[in-house]
């Protein structure tokens, strides 16, 4: 796996990160513990978490996902070869409310998101590290953009949880653009600890017109990124849960409503031509595409439930795309 600096922080980590948001609930731990071996063994080393992870599918406060980590950190001694990344903020406060019929109710979860003030930061890592069973984070993210809280009550104590040696970088998910840029002034006039990795939804399909969501990053924010390289795009969903190769599954995931139209379909044509042309999937076209982008540069995360999952993304890492296939992409689209 090949490796990329994170901003401009002088530290390299592999160009995918690995999602481990559903290991310890959705992924039982010896799955779990394969795909973590086998990620190191391919050169990756980019971990990223939560603290809420995950919720909606064990029904409880969350933490599970930082528990399995823990307990496979403590039994192969890797501490030092992962880039460890988790996150604060999206802890839901009553859980019970938030799942109907065993599934979540997002609207209802943002009601009650646990929010960034300066008491939940800073006994949110510490929970975070016993979970862990580590001293510090690499990086530690906003997860949900929390308008309640005063920036500068959050930046202080993300400041100084990275002065505590807690936590090595920040980094913010789900924020908009003018948000971001606040964030950055508020941090250089107070010489606190700024962000360097920013994670939204990024893919190659682009959402349909009209929509408009915090946690996709649209043009404005593309462009930021682009203009301003300290930051790093770290892309959640690459490849938008697996739509890429299956009309069906797209027919029937709700993902696919927020992308569907004449732009969308004309990109899909364009990652089947690629993808016929080299023998790989559309899934692993739509992951190289991203690998290859340098306006903004981006680390997809590959967000992998099983050891199927697992297996069909590893080959994307190797697959090379020509300037005539890049030329293609870019230009398809209504």
């Amino acid at each position: 796996m090949k490796r990329t600096e994170l901003g401009r922080t002088g530290t390299t980590v592999g160009q995918v990160a690995l999602g481990c948001m559903l290991m310890g609930t959705y992924t039982d731990e010896p799955t779990s513990y394969r795909m973590l071996d086998s990620f190191l063994d391919a050169g990756g080393d980019f971990l990223d978490t939560a603290n809420c992870y995950c919720w909606w599918h064990s029904g409880g406060a969350g933490g599970d996902s930082e528990e399995l980590l823990g307990r496979w950190l403590a039994r192969t001694g890797h501490r030092d070869r992962v880039f460890l990344a988790t996150k604060v903020g999206g802890i839901v406060t009553d859980v019970p409310a938030a799942l109907v019929d065993g599934k979540a109710d997002w609207d209802v979860a943002a009601r009650h998101f646990e929010g960034t003030g300066a008491d939940v930061v800073r006994h949110g890592i510490d929970a975070s590290l016993r979970r862990l069973g580590t001293d510090h984070v690499d990086l530690y993210y906003v997860h949900v953009d929390d308008l309640t809280t005063p920036l500068e009550e959050t930046l202080e104590a993300l400041d100084g949880i990275v002065r505590a040696g807690k936590v090595r970088y920040i980094g913010w998910s789900n924020v908009r653009t003018w948000r971001l840029e606040r964030i950055r002034q508020l941090a250089d006039r107070h010489g606190w600890a700024a962000p360097v990795a920013v994670q939204q939804q990024h893919s190659y399909l682009r959402p349909a017109p009209g929509v408009d969501r915090t946690g996709i990053a649209g043009p404005e924010l593309l462009d930021y990124l682009t203009h301003h390289d300290d930051l790093s795009l770290v892309a959640y969903s690459p490849i938008l849960q697996g739509i890429y190769d299956d009309p069906a599954r797209r027919a029937r995931h709700g993902m696919w409503t927020t992308y569907t139209g004449p732009d969308s379909e004309a990109r899909l044509a364009a990652v089947g031509k690629v993808a016929a042309d080299l023998g790989v999937t559309g899934n692993q076209v739509a992951l190289a595409w991203l690998l290859h982008q340098r306006s903004p540069r981006v680390i997809p995360i590959a967000g992998t439930r099983t050891w199927g999952q697992f297996e069909a993304f590893l080959p994307a890492l190797g697959v090379e795309l020509g300037v005539e296939h890049l030329e293609l992409l870019a230009g398809a689209g209504a």
